[in-house]
């Protein structure tokens, strides 16, 4: 298999890796502002907050809290410990996978329920498939069928907990996919895009993989699944596709899309492209870049690790950022594309592990390329964490 343009940072691409141009292609870095503070760019910063602070937060903290007191009746302790640390530890994605509900024309709380139920049900996930990985790769894939499960609404309820050593929830992650199911067909245009985030959801059982205790068969089965998704091969590498398939920033996408009465097959399509790999996988390396220190030290899985030098790595977040930032901006309703993907770089380089003595400059660069929008969007949201004391999660 084929991926072209940044074999040669990795650090041990395999022999089916050809060595070509030094960037993905289509990436270049031409020094302009990719995220310019434009009047229509200002206008979508105050319509999207407006909506955020007035609506959107106050609302995913409610449901937040419904859903803690679910889980804080959870039989099975080591289940109720991770739905919990999900919950808390992970609060910054919740907000942000809300932060999709700015994009239709108008408040939808169905959209806005989908999107934290479904976030929830992927934070789980991760930190259930992390406990009960010596349970191995069938307990991983059992788990997940719950993406799945979640976002087709015909399709029958799975045992989650097949393989897993801990089995009583007391229905929670079963709860999660009925609300999500329910959720998705109240959106009016969701049978346009069901067939794709039924896809993107199957591609999230990547993560069953993540978490394989054998860190070379766990790269080796990551880029035999790189290579069978895509056949073809594709402009970035391998474990940048598998980096994207385990985010859900396509599917959210979608499900704002869908939301709305009407939208047609080339907007689902340009959607689709935009956020699959390039913010997806940008959202994951990102994530992997702030943890890098936290993983190394617990042994687990790091795709940022996969570039060779800490140099080639910042080099390709930049790039990341250029073309994720192009590519959204070339959506409808582009400007708030633009805040959603600037406000995720922003959340995750805002935390303070990135700020670290060994780190601050590499992330300083990293937000610059970001452009006019991710600089102002960076302390601001450094303040919310302080605020809601999320500094280091």
């Amino acid at each position: 298999m084929q991926y072209q343009g940044i074999s040669w940072c990795v650090s041990n691409p395999g022999p089916s890796v050809r060595r070509t141009s030094p960037h993905p292609a289509g990436l270049t870095y031409d020094g302009q502002d990719p995220a310019p503070l434009s009047a229509r760019q200002l206008r979508a910063l105050i319509s999207g907050a407006t909506r955020e602070l007035s609506w959107g937060l106050p609302a995913v903290a409610r449901e937040v809290d419904r859903w803690r007191e679910l889980a804080h009746r959870i039989p099975d302790a080591p289940i109720r410990e991770d739905a919990l640390n999900a919950l808390s530890a992970k609060r910054g994605h919740i907000d942000g996978a809300a932060l999709f509900s700015i994009l239709p024309r108008a408040r939808s709380p169905s959209l806005l329920r989908l999107l934290v139920a479904y976030e929830i049900i992927w934070d789980f996930l991760d930190s259930v498939n992390e406990r009960g990985a010596a349970a191995g790769q069938a307990n991983g894939r059992q788990l997940h069928l719950a993406l799945i499960d979640a976002l087709d609404p015909a399709r029958p309820i799975s045992d989650y907990y097949r393989h897993h050593p801990w089995r009583d929830d007391g229905g929670y992650l079963r709860t999660l996919v009925t609300v999500c199911r329910e959720n998705c067909v109240r959106l009016p245009s969701y049978e346009r895009v069901r067939q794709l985030v039924v896809r993107e959801a199957r591609r999230g059982q990547v993560c069953a993989i993540n978490h394989d205790l054998d860190a070379g068969s766990r790269d080796s089965m990551l880029e035999d699944w790189a290579a069978k998704e895509f056949p073809s091969g594709h402009e970035v590498m391998w474990f940048e596709l598998s980096a994207a398939a385990s985010t859900d920033l396509t599917i959210f996408a979608l499900f704002a899309l869908a939301s709305e009465p009407t939208c047609s097959d080339e907007e689902i399509a340009q959607t689709s492209t935009a956020y699959f790999p390039w913010a997806s996988a940008l959202a994951a390396l990102l994530d992997s870049y702030v943890d890098q220190a936290e993983d190394a030290a617990n042994g687990d899985h790091s795709y940022v690790a996969h570039y060779a030098t800490t140099e080639i790595a910042v080099q390709h977040l930049r790039l990341f950022i250029r073309r994720c930032l192009g590519e959204a901006h070339s959506l409808r309703n582009g400007e708030k594309h633009v805040l959603i993907v600037a406000s995720m770089f922003a959340m995750y380089l805002s935390k303070d592990s990135a700020l670290t003595p060994g780190m601050h400059e590499t992330t300083r660069r990293i937000v610059a390329a970001g452009g006019s929008l991710t600089r102002v969007l960076y302390p601001i949201l450094r303040l919310w964490r302080t605020v809601y004391g999320l500094r280091s999660a």
